[in-house]
């Protein structure tokens, strides 16, 4: 797991730490210092803690005239012992929708498992951003992840879609393809 990065190809475009408007701006990071874990295995330094002791995350691209962001997660997604939702909400989605974020990308195909809790989370983060025309699509999630996601019913909240060559577009471009998709399902 060291080895999973967060994609950087889009850094010359978007910084997190560089943007004064993001929860991790001013954070610093070693390139040879290993110190985060999920369970016993390492990952790279350059994925950001956020409350969760089992799910990381990295803001690969934040667009507030455009009002997206996209997200990079890594780990065990753990709403029943770690209360992720909790954390992913207050410390970061909360943050982004004060400064009028209201469409999430997840890239969630790194988020190995999935333990689902209550939904009320999920449901008051549905709520904040369908009234404002926002959406959250969660990007790529493996089967056997979504599979406890859709049993817990949150598929209804939080739309799944698969694009394996995400990494291809640029960060309008794949905010444009995927709402665009969401847009013809509503006509």
């Amino acid at each position: 797991m060291h080895e999973i990065e967060p994609f950087y190809n889009w850094r010359h475009i978007y910084i997190s730490e560089e943007d004064k408007l993001s929860p991790f701006y001013g954070r610093a990071y070693s390139e040879f210092e290993f110190s985060q874990t999920i369970y016993n295995y390492y990952i790279h330094p350059q994925w950001d803690e956020f409350g969760s002791k089992t799910l990381y995350l990295k803001v690969i691209y934040a667009d507030y005239e455009l009002h997206f962001c996209i997200i990079e997660m890594i780990g065990e997604w753990n709403d029943a012992i770690e209360n992720d939702i909790m954390y992913l909400k207050r410390e970061v989605i909360d943050k982004f929708e004060e400064k009028g974020i209201t469409k999430f990308i997840l890239i969630t195909e790194n988020v190995l498992n999935f333990h689902s809790s209550d939904k009320e989370y999920y449901e008051e983060w549905y709520e904040e951003t369908t009234d404002n025309n926002g959406w959250i699509v969660a990007l790529n999630m493996p089967e056997q992840t979504q599979y406890d996601f859709k049993k817990k019913k949150l598929h209804y909240l939080i739309e799944l879609m698969q694009l394996s060559e995400w990494r291809t577009y640029k960060p309008y471009h794949l905010f444009k393809k995927i709402d665009d998709a969401l847009m013809k399902r509503l006509k």
